[in-house]
């Protein structure tokens, strides 16, 4: 921020030349897809060794599983043979997403002494180093992701080259982008003509999404440790090698954050599908033949849960409250009407983007029946819009009564 109110003039006097935005963009974006891939591919080969000590197929094929691994992160899912897998592994998908932030703030921050200055920029002058910069970074990762896939197809499977480009697009605009402007200084400068109520009201969402994702993931590892004697039957089942039960327990890793997704449309009462004609809910369970995936130990028995499973559908409103209330304690809003925009408009915004995420968290797994396999999206944004809206609000007039109640004198 500092780099960044200095004129370009005082730059120049003291000897400090500016880093080239094209490269430094550029190979930023390489370098943000490159770290994981990089690691995903040693993942993969050291799988491929630890599964039978090498006996079969050479080290390429492990490093191909790698990336396909990353690809499928992206979005590409895969076609083998013509069965079609979907599913997007999040897991994977959160350490990429965590190198695109970290390499673009940290292109941002070499970035900092382009285009105008503090001042410059509040005159209105125009500023366009941030897109610039989130378009040729785009451009760096999109090219290592198109090469990887090119290079990783194969006749007996298939890539969505298209699907790995959009998914790149999406994660540029919203971790790179904003990695850039916060590194760069810009957010800062920026974020002063934003009105205190929506600023407020999207740190409100944010502490509410947030809080309601903890609450899923822990729901579902208490899920999994009651099941937990169903995961080992399953292992035991595919009589998995010491190395074998190592790779199978990393793949089911990747899928521990669709995992909670599922069970956050569970707590908001839509639920999901386990493959075709099948649901899982709060208020019925019903399930087919299932594979023997481990964390599918986690899911409810069949028939209709209990009283105590049925009442779960209370934590989401009541988390949205808490979170809302928490924040707004740190930050107490100035009228009672600022208050209720920021806590129902957070908890609006918190809805919206919890249904983005569930949208994206399902998929095929399988030929058949488990072609369908996910929450019910349309149900599960309008249950997360009046959770969170109506916790939301109720949470921010409780505070704002709070605060007043004690602080008479300010009221």
């Amino acid at each position: 921020m500092t780099s960044l109110l200095l004129d370009r003039r005082d730059r120049t006097s003291t000897g400090r030349a500016q880093r080239p935005l094209v490269l430094i963009a550029t190979l930023g974006g390489a370098a943000a897809a490159l770290a994981p891939l990089l690691v995903c591919v040693a993942v993969g080969v050291i799988g491929w060794f630890a599964a039978d000590a090498g006996a079969h197929g050479a080290p390429r094929d492990g490093m191909r599983m790698g990336a396909v691994a990353w690809l499928m992160a992206h979005g590409s899912g895969i076609t083998v043979r013509g069965v079609a897998v979907g599913a997007v592994p999040l897991g994977l998908t959160v350490i990429c997403a965590w190198s695109i932030w970290r390499l673009g703030h940290r292109v941002g921050d070499a970035l900092s002494g382009h285009g105008p200055d503090a001042d410059r920029i509040s005159d209105g002058e125009r500023d366009l180093t941030v897109p610039l910069a989130t378009g040729l970074f785009f451009i760096g990762y999109a090219l290592v992701a198109v090469v990887t896939a090119t290079l990783t197809a194969s006749v007996e499977t298939t890539l969505s080259v298209p699907h790995v480009i959009l998914w790149s697009v999406a994660m540029t605009l919203a971790f790179a982008g904003p990695g850039i402007a916060i590194g760069s200084g810009r957010a800062a400068i920026w974020a002063t003509f934003v009105p205190a109520v929506i600023r407020q009201g999207a740190a409100t969402a944010i502490a509410i999404l947030t809080a309601f994702l903890a609450l899923s993931a822990v729901v579902f590892l208490v899920s999994l440790a009651f099941g937990i004697g169903e995961a080992a039957t399953m292992m035991s089942q595919l009589h998995l090698s010491a190395g074998e039960g190592i790779v199978y327990a990393i793949a089911n890793g990747g899928f521990l954050p669709n995992a909670s997704l599922f069970s956050g449309s569970f707590l908001l009462g839509p639920g999901f599908a386990v493959g075709g004609n099948t649901l899982v809910s709060p208020g019925a369970v019903v399930l087919g033949p299932l594979p023997l995936f481990a964390l599918l130990a986690a899911l409810p028995t069949i028939g209709t849960p209990g009283a105590v499973v049925s009442s779960l559908v209370w934590l989401p409103p009541l988390v949205a409250a808490l979170a809302t209330m928490w924040w707004q304690r740190r930050h107490p809003a100035l009228t009672w009407l600022e208050a209720a925009l920021r806590g129902c408009g957070g908890g609006i915004v918190a809805g919206l983007a919890f249904a983005v995420l569930a949208s994206v968290a399902g998929g095929a797994v399988g030929p058949g029946r488990m072609r369908f396999v996910g929450p019910f999206v349309p149900e599960v944004l309008v249950a997360a819009i009046t959770a969170f809206g109506l916790g939301g609000l109720l949470g921010a007039l409780v505070m704002a009564w709070y605060h007043r109640r004690s602080t008479p004198e300010e009221s």
